[in-house]
């Protein structure tokens, strides 16, 4: 059973064209990458000297399944400073990023037979997610000039019986939307479980981002050190659900995962105590980025219905370029050696939209946009 689901996965099309773009780079080209969504600034200094500091005190073995209690302590703290939410630490679970922590809790919340209502076009793994726990995933469309996120209205008609959970992400990948408390209040009342994925949370350029924690308890949160502390190579994450959940995910980690690794929860709490000085300034240039690639997409004619207020993606409309984006992104690749992610990896809805990161500099950025723009020319 799990084989045969595991071969109906599609592939994560934008690590194709990573791959193909290190090859490139292997022939001595000069790729710029605006394809994966990774920070290019280092991990902040306080975060390396705790890691360096835990080796040193002997911080290399098993770690409490759930986590170190110090760093469950550290995002209870956090939740209560950032958002008003009182989180207990025997909440929290600490895992090898928030991919680990998806599949764990999809495993724990569904069956075989249930659904889980997601956004489309939304994140690629999250109906290979879904899939691999047994359920399906319920795509409900969302519309691009809210951002690609889901409608309350549009969410309730798509329901069915056996729908799970209502899996959201905000601010979102691709489209770096942002969900507002209104609607995330109206999607709590509807029944399902939500799941929110809350891993861009800090990479905000106008208003701010909400937790589910602040409208709800039946929700399960997704958070980690990743994006906004540009820690993606540490593989550090979380989640906090109900109280009840708490003894399955203990056993399905110490199962599957033991536990995160041990340096680097110290270093995780370095960051949540420490770093708040690092993501300030690196949002700072992210917000700088944005407005260079949203000016560069207009001046190309590619379309941006929404602009992104989070994350640091923009979704722009390449249709008129043609239907099918992978074609294209490798196309674009092979020929200006600029790297952007095809919009299938984000579902059907998504066909024939390119997603351009802007976590890269503002010089790689500017010559990104003039290859694009001489690549169009001579297309």
């Amino acid at each position: 059973m799990a084989r045969a689901v595991c071969e109906q996965l599609t592939p994560f099309f934008v690590m194709n064209v990573l791959e193909r773009a290190q090859k490139l780079e292997q022939k001595g080209a000069k790729v710029i990458h605006l394809e994966i969504g990774q920070p290019d600034f280092p991990s902040p200094e306080c975060v390396n000297e705790a890691a360096i500091q835990a080796i040193k005190d002997g911080h290399s073995a098993y770690t409490h399944s759930l986590g170190i209690l110090p760093l469950r302590e550290a995002i209870a703290e956090y939740y209560a400073d950032e958002y008003g939410v009182r989180v207990s630490p025997e909440q929290v679970v600490v895992t090898n990023g928030t991919s680990p922590a998806m599949m764990t809790l999809m495993c724990a919340l569904c069956e075989a037979g249930d659904t889980v209502a997601m956004p489309t076009p939304t994140y690629a793994c999250y109906e290979s997610f879904t899939r691999f726990a047994g359920a399906a995933p319920l795509l409900i469309p969302a519309a691009e000039h809210e951002g690609f996120q889901l409608n309350p209205e549009t969410v309730k008609k798509a329901l069915r019986p056996d729908t799970r959970a209502i899996l959201l992400n905000s601010p979102s990948n691709p489209a770096g939307s942002i969900i507002s408390r209104e609607t995330l209040k109206k999607l709590a009342t509807l029944g399902p479980m939500l799941i929110s994925d809350e891993i861009y949370h800090g990479l905000v350029y106008e208003g701010k981002a909400v937790s589910a924690l602040e409208v709800t308890d039946n929700c399960c949160v997704l958070d980690g050190f990743s994006k906004r502390y540009a820690m993606t190579g540490w593989r550090l994450g979380w989640m906090v659900v109900p109280p009840d959940f708490i003894p399955l995910l203990k056993t399905l980690m110490q199962n599957f995962f033991i536990s995160a690794n041990a340096m680097t929860q110290w270093a995780g709490i370095a960051a949540l105590k420490h770093a708040a000085g690092d993501v300030a300034r690196m949002v700072e240039e992210y917000a700088r980025r944005r407005k260079a690639v949203l000016a560069g997409l207009k001046k190309l004619g590619l379309g941006v219905q929404s602009s992104p207020v989070g994350a640091f993606y923009v979704l722009a409309d390449a249709r008129h370029l043609g239907v099918d984006s992978l074609p294209l992104a490798y196309d674009i690749l092979d020929k200006a050696h600029v790297g952007v992610a095809p919009g299938i990896d984000f579902g059907q809805a998504a066909e024939g939209y390119l997603r351009f990161s802007y976590a890269n500099s503002l010089e790689n950025i500017e010559e990104a946009m003039s290859r694009l723009q001489s690549y169009l020319e001579n297309r």
